[in-house]
Order: structure tokens, then sequence, then C-alpha cells
């Protein structure tokens, strides 16, 4: 089970890195971190660093390609390098999948054309402009593709492929070795239900 995360300069960390707590612990998973250069690429809130083993030009197969979002995804849609390299890899994989804003990358590279497909609520619109039609949901599964919301999400999506490639007992395990069990103290977690102070805080600091 080979894992591919792509990563980017202005990567989000918990995108990449919520999914691979769960994700590496499948058996015989090997995991890649991949990167245009190898090396540390750094995250949108330009204080953490996660360090590309591969480069995009050494991978050419995955089991399953998980495509993080970030404001350096957002910078990326144009970049066909990186989006060439998507394409690739999507025609070998068992599953293609986009956390928060990946979302925008498989749009940008095709793949998500006329597919329900879901992103961070910000990027709704210009996951449509891809042709995909946006949905509102955690994690939403469209064949071999499966995008999950913003940040968080990608945990939810990571469990849920779990349960598909190792069974719901495995899955569980995971879950449970991570504690996963989430009561948030504020009910403000989607774009629904968020009052509208928050969305104000957001875009004020925009």
């Amino acid at each position: 089970m080979r894992i591919v995360i792509p990563l980017f300069n202005g990567f989000t960390a918990l995108d990449a890195v919520g999914p691979y707590e769960v994700l590496h612990m499948l058996p015989k998973a090997e995991v890649v971190f991949a990167a245009a250069v190898p090396g540390p690429l750094i995250d949108g809130a330009g204080l953490l660093t996660l360090t590309a083993g591969a480069a995009f030009d050494d991978v050419d197969s995955a089991d399953l390609l998980l495509v993080p979002g970030g404001t350096g995804a957002r910078r990326s849609v144009t970049d066909e390098n990186l989006l060439g390299w998507i394409r690739r890899i999507h025609a070998t994989t068992t599953w293609t999948t986009s956390v928060c804003t990946g979302a925008l990358l498989l749009g940008a590279a095709g793949l998500l054309h006329g597919l329900r497909a879901t992103t961070h609520w910000s990027a709704a619109d210009q996951l449509r402009s891809y042709g995909a039609e946006y949905a509102d949901e955690r994690v939403v599964s469209q064949g071999k593709i499966v995008t999950a919301a913003g940040v968080s999400s990608g945990i939810d999506m990571a469990l849920l492929l779990a349960g598909q490639i190792a069974g719901r007992t495995a899955a569980e395990a995971f879950q449970l070795a991570i504690e996963y069990d989430p009561q948030p103290p504020f009910d403000a977690g989607s774009y629904a239900k968020a009052p509208q102070s928050a969305k104000d805080y957001l875009l004020d600091r925009r």
C-alpha cells in the first residue's frame, strides 16, 4: 500500500499530517512525501516544516494519492508541472484523494469535472469553476476519487478509507489509537453553524 502525499510551500499541516496519522497504520503501508525538489517544505503559517524524501519525477505510481490544501495549493492551480504529475499518478491509483483546498488541484488537473466534490467552504465557488458540483459535506466519495472538506475532515476521510481498505475493525482500532473522539467546546465547525461574528473575524484577518 503505497501512499503518496505531495508537499509544496504553503501546505496546511493538518491536511497532510492528520490523514498520515491514520493511513500509516494500514498493513504494509509505505508513505512517501514528495515535492518538486526533495527537502524541507514550510507550511502556510511559516512555522512548521515537513521533509519530502522524494522528487515528483522519481514517483511514478501510488495506490493512494493524498493531496493536501493550503495557500500553496491555491497558488499552484496553474503549476502545470504539479498538475501533470497529479494526472499521471491518478492514472495508477486505487484511490485519489484531497483534503481542503487540495481539491482545487484535483479540479485544475481536470479530475473533478462532472463529479460531486467538497473542499474548504471558502473555495466552493472556485471548485465549481472546474466543473465540479460542490457538496457541503465532510467527505464525498465518487468512485476512486474521495475529497474531504476543510482541514480536520481529512481525518474522517482517512478513517473511511482505512475501513474500506483494511476493514471496520482495523479502522476502529486506528481511531482508538489516535483517540479521535471529537467533543469540541464550541459548535462553530461548519459555515452553516458558525455565528456571524466568527465569520467576520476570519474575513477581517484576510
